[in-house]
């Protein structure tokens, strides 16, 4: 069935742009080791994507993506806080029932990363915790033991964590990322919610498998273009995990908003999916009720 237009989407992944964009991937730099990386891409999974975005220069970067949400019925966000990017602060202000706030978490900072996590939570209303385990430096598995705290903190502050599973696109190293590590955090934090990011390829079978077995564990579709959604990923959706497969996109990072939605019409969910797909699942799963 095709994609319903009047859902309201909830983007699990998108981003106030900036006049460097660059910029964000300042902390991925000492584990880049190829000069095209390192040198010549504008961010570092360039290779994997045609058409970037290209906002342009903009006297206001929150209202164009307002605008742009707007465009493709795009109801609310969910974008990176930082204090020191003003405009996501001002996004989560101005605009509360647009944009929602998450907070990217580093483990090899110890309980200062922890405190910081609380802190967003207090100050920014943040709903999620976000992580990168192959793009921390040094890299930090899913199931290391300097994420135990962060983990804790996530459950006491009933949050989840999303966090990035499978192959990275960026060239760097990717065994932190193994999925089959997140068999042992869902164990050990079964109140933790878990929404792996960035689509647990090659994988996808075990991530679907997990999903069955640990009822904590989600799936979101960030940084894939809808025709790239893996097939045992759309199939589990149709199946039995309606409830735990999420939209997010990647714009501006990769993806027009227009080329998500257009493609999303192809995508062979059956009717009774896509309320959850687009909306309910991050509704339930992040509380965004409450």
């Amino acid at each position: 069935m095709a994609m319903p237009t009047n859902i309201g989407m909830i983007d699990l992944m998108l981003q106030v742009p900036t006049d460097d964009d660059r910029s964000h991937y300042e902390f991925l730099k000492p584990l880049l080791l190829d000069r095209e990386s390192r040198e010549q891409f504008e961010f570092p999974a360039q290779y994997m994507f045609k058409d970037i975005p290209k906002p342009g220069r903009q006297n206001d970067y929150v209202k164009m993506v307002v605008d742009e949400m707007d465009r493709y019925g795009v109801d609310r966000a969910m974008i990176g806080v930082d204090p020191a990017k003003p405009d996501t602060l001002r996004a989560i202000k101005e605009y509360p029932k647009r944009f929602f706030g998450s907070y990217f978490v580093n483990p090899n900072l110890g309980m200062e990363g922890v405190r910081a996590l609380e802190r967003s939570v207090r100050e920014y209303g943040v709903k999620a915790a976000t992580a990168f385990p192959a793009g921390m430096c040094p890299q930090v598995p899913i199931n290391d033991k300097k994420f135990y705290p962060l983990y804790a903190k996530c459950v006491e502050l009933d949050i989840p964590i999303c966090i990035c599973a499978g192959v990275p696109g960026p060239r760097v190293p990717m065994m932190a990322q193994d999925v089959a590590l997140l068999d042992e955090v869902c164990w050990f934090f079964p109140e933790l919610r878990i929404v792996t990011r960035h689509g647990c390829e090659p994988w996808a079978d075990l991530a679907v498998k997990l999903m069955i077995k640990w009822p904590n564990l989600y799936y979101s579709t960030s940084a894939f273009a809808p025709k790239h959604y893996p097939r045992e990923i759309i199939d589990y959706a149709n199946t039995r995990g309606a409830d735990k497969v999420m939209y997010a996109g990647y714009f501006p990072m990769g993806l027009s908003l227009e080329r998500i939605v257009r493609e999303l019409s192809d995508v062979p969910f059956r009717e009774a999916v896509w309320p959850k797909f687009l909306r309910e699942n991050a509704v339930r799963v992040f509380k965004l009720d409450r």
